[in-house]
């Protein structure tokens, strides 16, 4: 029964219809579908380019002004690079000119101060021949100790002059600072210079005829209060002083 209902559906009236299509060869069909593709493609992007164009869009036009902008960014960036430099170049000449106001100002300070304290020596000197007859063979004038910048820092100054009578007679010999001070609340001594700097012991020579003006820096350490400092002038091969002098700090101005 099973071949007999299988054959019907086969050969009778209500089996499925058979086609016949001829053979096409690959390339045949490749040869017509790419063709079609192409014309499709180009019809596409025509009726792109022509809507953009309805909507105020030109291809040409908007890819020279690309171009343009492009060679616009290279033009500032190369601008840009060469006003750089010379903003690099200015930055430094203003700093040294700012350097070289700095070093002029602080050059015309001490030629100021220079002049004071020559104006001072020459007053002092025109006055000296009214009581030479009754000084001692050494003195020291104008003494002033004060703070400095720096903390610690003290400035001495003074004038160390020799009698008239000992004046064309070369005065060799050293000078001594005997530092009174204060630290954690006591009482401390210290002396300068320091022996174990022979750098130090030279800067402390004196060698004059007439006079000497004493322009010494002290410098202590920043806990330590100066309250007074004991000059003291030693003549070459002397243990004894020629002269002491004890000077209070003076504050700053």
């Amino acid at each position: 029964m099973k071949m007999i209902r299988s054959f019907r559906r086969k050969f009778s009236i209500s089996a499925p219809r058979l086609a016949v299509r001829a053979y096409v060869p690959w390339y045949v069909r490749w040869a017509i579908a790419v063709p079609f593709a192409i014309v499709i493609g180009m019809a596409v992007m025509w009726a792109y380019d022509s809507g953009l164009a309805l909507g105020g869009f030109h291809r040409g036009q908007a890819e020279k002004e690309l171009g343009e902008l492009h060679d616009r960014v290279a033009f500032l960036e190369e601008e840009n690079a060469k006003l750089t430099n010379q903003i690099a170049a200015y930055e430094r000449q203003r700093q040294i000119e700012h350097a070289s106001d700095i070093e002029v100002s602080t050059q015309v300070k001490n030629l100021n101060d220079e002049n004071v304290r020559l104006k001072e020596d020459l007053l002092f000197f025109q006055n000296l021949p009214l009581t030479g007859t009754r000084e001692a063979e050494l003195s020291m004038h104008r003494m002033k100790i004060e703070p400095d910048l720096l903390p610690g820092e003290y400035h001495l100054r003074m004038l160390l002059v020799q009698s008239v009578q000992q004046r064309g007679r070369e005065f060799r010999g050293n000078m001594q600072l005997v530092v009174n001070a204060i630290q954690d609340g006591n009482k401390v001594v210290l002396q300068f210079p320091q022996a174990d700097s022979p750098q130090d012991v030279a800067s402390y020579q004196l060698s004059f005829k007439y006079y000497q003006r004493v322009d010494k820096v002290i410098q202590l350490p920043p806990e330590v209060t100066l309250e007074s400092v004991e000059v003291r002038v030693f003549e070459r091969g002397m243990q004894e002083p020629r002269i002491t002098r004890t000077i209070g700090l003076q504050p700053s101005p």
